[in-house]
């Protein structure tokens, strides 16, 4: 069965705000500012301070807003993840990770690791949207709003069969992060098939 991806960019139930790189591109910007509930992770709240909720083990929170801080001490799992489960309990799957990359390359890696993780295994409707695009997690077949010319990067999760229409190469069920990268929208959408989980990076 195929699926359309209809995430609007001002339809998410929360943001997390990650302590990474502050966004500055106009797409993370305008969807920290149209979002209802913003979650910060721990010392993430000094950068955007009307964050209603801080949570994390609050090493890194400042005095003045120790006041909104739900700490959470034990270390099997980092504040993205604490702060993924504290939307997860007041309702809220839609979700967009802001300020997850950038700075420290490994947290980069992790935190795009765990944005699958939270798809799979949490039911989490979610995106990460950096300053130069977007990643969605996925499943099965899925088509994508697109537009000609736009940079596309599939990264496999399992699948053993990935098709593709509607992108510049043909994707097939790729065994390296690397081997699909750099592809690239013909049109105003395109049609991903697959038999599990990937990931779909597109630039702005």
């Amino acid at each position: 069965m195929e699926m359309r991806n209809e995430q609007c960019l001002d339809n998410f139930e929360a943001v997390i705000l990650a302590n990474g790189g502050y966004p500055v591109h106009e797409v993370p910007l305008n969807i920290l500012q149209h979002t209802s509930h913003v979650v910060a992770c721990d010392g993430a709240v000094s950068h955007y301070p009307q964050a209603e909720i801080i949570v994390g083990d609050g090493d890194s929170v400042p005095e003045a807003f120790r006041n909104r801080l739900i700490q959470i001490d034990e270390q099997e799992d980092n504040d993205l993840t604490k702060a993924t489960r504290y939307c997860l309990h007041q309702g809220w799957h839609r979700i967009a990770y802001l300020a997850a990359t950038g700075m420290r390359e490994d947290h980069t890696l992790g935190n795009i690791a765990l944005l699958m993780r939270y798809y799979r295994d949490m039911d989490v409707e979610g995106i990460m949207a950096t300053d130069y695009g977007i990643f969605t997690p996925a499943k099965g077949d899925r088509t994508f709003l697109s537009k000609p010319g736009q940079q596309v990067s599939i990264f496999n999760f399992g699948s053993t069969r990935i098709s593709s229409e509607g992108l510049k190469w043909n994707s097939y069920a790729y065994r390296e992060l690397w081997q699909g990268t750099l592809n690239e929208a013909l049109a105003d959408q395109f049609t991903l098939r697959a038999d599990g989980y990937y990931m779909v990076y597109q630039t702005y």
